[in-house]
Formats: structure tokens, sequence, C-alpha cells
């Protein structure tokens, strides 16, 4: 069962899918230029899965002008689900917007 506590980590990264040097703010969890991100958390922040696959953008859904974008892991298949950032690529999230879940 996952808990609702998060973790806050401060962390820069290099996108391991598009290598874009990633600012970290301790809510960054994926790339805002491709929005590819890594499965490194079984809850947010905890850095606890030992899996390490890319988490792949599947689909984005908007609710009241709010997006959410789903992942998938593309080593173990976790789904996963996070709230889009300003500073995320608005192109790359219509792209996705229109493809279902």
């Amino acid at each position: 069962m996952q808990s609702k506590k998060f973790q806050r980590r401060i962390e820069d990264f290099v996108c391991e899918k598009c290598g874009t040097d990633v600012k970290g703010n301790g809510y960054t969890d994926h790339c805002p230029a491709c929005l590819w991100g890594k499965h490194v958390d079984v809850n947010p922040g905890d850095r606890a899965a030992n899996c390490g696959g890319l988490m792949e953008p599947i689909s984005i859904d908007m609710k009241n002008t709010k997006y959410t974008i789903h992942y998938v892991c593309m080593k173990c298949n976790f789904k996963f689900q996070v709230k889009s950032l300003p500073k995320d690529d608005f192109e790359v999230i219509i792209k996705l917007v229109s493809k279902p879940l």
C-alpha cells in the first residue's frame, strides 16, 4: 500500500532520455523538456525503489486547466502519475493529451 508521505529532495540530474540538465527544486520528478522520469521512488522522494528504469509519459489528462502525467516504467511496468509543473514543455504536454490512457 502506498503511503501519502512525501519526502522533499532537492536534486539536480541529467535526463537519461534527452540529456537535458535539470535543476531540481525538491518537487522535480521528471524532465521538463521531454517529461520522462526515472523509477527511483516507492513513495515520493524516498528513493526506495530498486528498479531504476525509465518512466515513459504515456498520456496526460486535464481537469480544470491542471494536467496529470501518467507514466509506465519501461523496465518493470510500474504505473504512476504526477501533476505537471509550470516549467514542463507545453508542446510535449499537448502531444500527449490526445493519447488515451
